[in-house]
């Protein structure tokens, strides 16, 4: 029998060394339907009858001395207010991107306080099958899901077919609709996370930034996957201790920390209907100089070829400053008249501001960022399980790139 869910886990590392050529591009994790069919992208219901109940686990507050530093003093109320602020600090990031749907006016439920919860059970089970339908933050679960080097990871689990539900989710309303996403902080005793109030200190220095790393997790649990612009919010490395990425968000520029990268994949996911600004739209196809080089990778599928380049980083500057404006993780399309995925050099860049001109190049994953960070959404392109079924080929990183004038 199929699962009726689908389980993404996602991680932030430790900061990287900072070396070599940097690739830009966001990527959408998808869901590959229990019946067959074409990757729909996961993301939130974003209605009115479908609130988002988010909320973080406070037990064992003793533990958060040595794992999260905060101005307050360990264990008090005004610790919980400390740790709680700078929660709800990461949420209004994504929450202050303008053109999208995911904000407190054109989604009221945005502003539902944050849920305290401190039952032992609410986030100690590392084993997956705590599948309660509640999106929580948890600072105490034990070091079982964790490798060596990785900060944080979100789980999250999604419908492969519309109706399903898992605990207080209720039924989906499509495929890949989120139901479950929770966010495990490493609590080996090996790394300390701290507030920004307390990033500042003395003691702070030697400490991972809390706000830094929630909003990157946060962005995985929307439905993004990593980006490889290192300046992005979504770059699968952390900035080192005592430092924080971007500026920190205000009432005037909530979004402050996030790269236009990271603003272009929000805005795909979760569109802003009444948006007339990002509307602007580049797509194309990534070809190899030799298109006889496609013939030695194996058959995706059935019948099937890879006839484009997979994998490329394809990336829109903009040409008047050189900024990145937004990039994506190319090489594939599917018709779901017709499918499975075909591997053709496809890419599609959505959601771009329109009134400017625009480079475009496209690059290999061999820079800090390589095709294992990837490796999550490159895995829910095809399903052997599926009908008619399709294997992901490897990623290509031995293309040389290229820049090309380009509009939206």
């Amino acid at each position: 029998m199929k699962r009726a869910i689908a389980l993404l886990t996602l991680a932030l590392f430790l900061q990287a060394a900072l070396f070599g050529t940097a690739v830009q591009g966001y990527t959408i994790d998808s869901t590959i339907p229990q019946a067959g069919g074409c990757p729909q992208p996961n993301h939130w219901n974003l209605s009115l009858a479908t609130p988002l109940d988010r909320q973080w686990s406070t037990s064992l507050p003793a533990l958060f001395a040595p794992v999260i530093l905060t101005v307050a003093a360990p264990g008090t109320p005004a610790q919980l207010d400390e740790i709680e602020q700078t929660i709800s600090a990461s949420f209004s990031v994504w929450s202050g991107v303008t053109g999208t749907s995911f904000n407190a006016t054109a989604y009221p439920g945005l502003e539902a306080p944050l849920v305290r919860v401190s039952p032992a059970n609410s986030c100690t089970d590392d084993a997956e099958d705590n599948v309660d339908g509640l999106n929580t933050i948890c600072f105490n679960q034990t070091s079982d899901a964790f490798t060596a080097g990785v900060l944080a990871i979100t789980r999250s689990f999604t419908a492969n077919a519309p109706g399903v539900s898992i605990g207080a989710s209720g039924p989906a309303a499509f495929v890949g609709q989120i139901l479950d996403s929770d966010t495990l902080f490493c609590n080996d005793g090996s790394v300390t996370f701290a507030t920004p109030t307390a990033l500042s200190t003395v003691a702070g220095q030697g400490a991972y930034d809390l706000e830094s790393v929630l909003t990157h997790e946060l962005g995985n649990w929307m439905g993004l996957d990593s980006s490889a612009e290192i300046r992005a919010m979504m770059f699968p490395y952390a900035p080192p201790p005592g430092q924080f990425l971007g500026a920190r968000p205000t009432a005037e520029v909530p979004d402050g920390p996030l790269s236009d990268d990271d603003r272009t994949g929000i805005r795909v996911l979760y569109p802003d209907p009444n948006d007339t600004t990002n509307v602007g739209a580049i797509s194309g196809q990534i070809l190899p100089a030799n298109p006889f080089s496609l013939a030695t990778i194996p058959s995706p599928s059935l019948g099937a070829t890879v006839t484009g380049i997979v994998g490329a980083h394809v990336v829109a500057l903009d040409a008047d400053t050189g900024a990145v404006v937004a990039a994506t993780l190319g090489g594939w399309s599917c018709n779901a008249a017709s499918p499975p995925t075909q591997f053709d050099g496809t890419f599609d860049l959505e959601r771009l501001p329109l009134g400017r001109n625009y480079n475009l190049y496209a690059e290999p994953l061999s820079g800090l960022a390589l095709p294992a960070d990837f490796s999550d959404a490159l895995g829910d392109l095809c399903s052997m399980e599926g009908t008619p079924a399709c294997a992901t080929p490897a990623v290509n990183a031995t293309f040389n790139g290229r820049i090309l004038p380009a509009s939206p």
